[in-house]
Formats: C-alpha cells, structure tokens, sequence
C-alpha cells in the first residue's frame, strides 16, 4: 500500500529518502553536490508526494535502519589555525563546533539542514567562534560564556529552521548570527 501522495511528510519520511541519498553519494551513484541538492530537496519537501522523485533513479535501500552518511553528527575543529566552512554543504542534526586557540567560521545560510531541528554544540577557548545562520531561523541560545563575549541572535520566525546553540566559551569569543555585516569572514582571525 502506498501513502496518498497529498500526504504531509514526516521527519521519519524524509529520513527514509536522506537514507537512500546517502547509500548512492557512498556507492558513486550520486556526486557530493547531486546528493546535497537532492537532500535539501528532501528536507524541504512538504509532502510524501515531493519525496517521490528524489529518489525514483536510485535503488531502494534494503537496511531498515540505515541513518543517511553525516546527518546524525559531526565536529569541526579549529586549534592553532583558521577554518572557514561556507557555501553549499551539509550540516549535522548535531554539529560541535571547537575552536581552540583559532577561529572558526561556519556559514549555514547555502547549507543543507537535516530537519527542520539542528543543534549547534558552539565550545570556544582562547579562540573565536561565528556561526551565520539563514535569514529565517529561530536561534535559541542554551550556552554560557565565562571571561568572553557570547552575542547569538536570532528571530521567532516560525517558517524556517530551529537552531538550538549550546557549549561554553571561555577566554573566547562567540557570534552566532544572521547579519553578515556585523563582521567580515576573510578579516576574522
């Protein structure tokens, strides 16, 4: 029995597809920029009837349980150094962000977010931390600065992204934003 393609789509439904992409990005069937395009296709959809040709190319994924490559979590780290990671990629339902001695810069407004929920783990010693994030998230910040600055805005929108950001910055500095023009990417470090 197939689901009435009017149907709204449910977190689990697009997980199934997240699934299947990420089987065909591991075994060659789909490039990184394919499977990101299809992904964010895939977590925007509305309804099961979207999620349809996302994936009528590929081969079904047989596993039950198979969780798509890198949507669960991921860290990204900066000690002693500067990383920048912007443009089209994909983010983690669950992305620690460590900037040790360093900054760390991390543009989620090209980024393909898994779900309509990411939690942002933003942890900062002696270093500086900016996280941009698209222009309709609600950001709720849950995170505690000691010796440094911790500035995180963002709206109450209800039509974009949730982005709960967490961690702890000492000695450090953390921006978590929306507004580019608050700081210059190619000057911070």
């Amino acid at each position: 029995m197939t689901p009435d393609p009017v149907l709204r789509a449910s977190d689990a439904d697009r997980d199934r597809v997240a699934a299947v992409l990420g089987e065909a990005l591991a075994t060659g069937r789909l490039t990184s920029l394919e499977h990101a395009d299809r992904l964010d296709a895939a977590y925007t959809a509305k309804t099961v009837g979207e999620l349809v040709p996302i994936t009528s190319d590929l081969p079904d994924v047989s596993a039950p349980n198979i969780v798509a490559l890198g949507i669960e979590q991921q860290t990204i780290d900066s000690t002693f150094s500067k990383v920048i990671r912007k443009g089209r990629w994909v983010a983690s339902r669950h992305t620690r962000l460590s900037a040790r001695f360093g900054a760390l810069i991390i543009d989620l407004t090209d980024a393909v977010l898994p779900g309509r929920e990411i939690t942002i783990e933003a942890d900062a010693r002696f270093g500086k931390l900016i996280v941009l994030v698209p222009d309709n998230a609600q950001v709720i910040d849950e995170g505690v600065s000691m010796f440094g600055k911790r500035h995180v805005s963002g709206g109450t929108r209800s039509d974009g992204p949730l982005i709960r950001v967490t961690g702890q910055s000492v000695f450090s500095k953390v921006i978590v934003s929306r507004e580019v023009s608050d700081w210059n990417l190619n000057s911070v470090g």
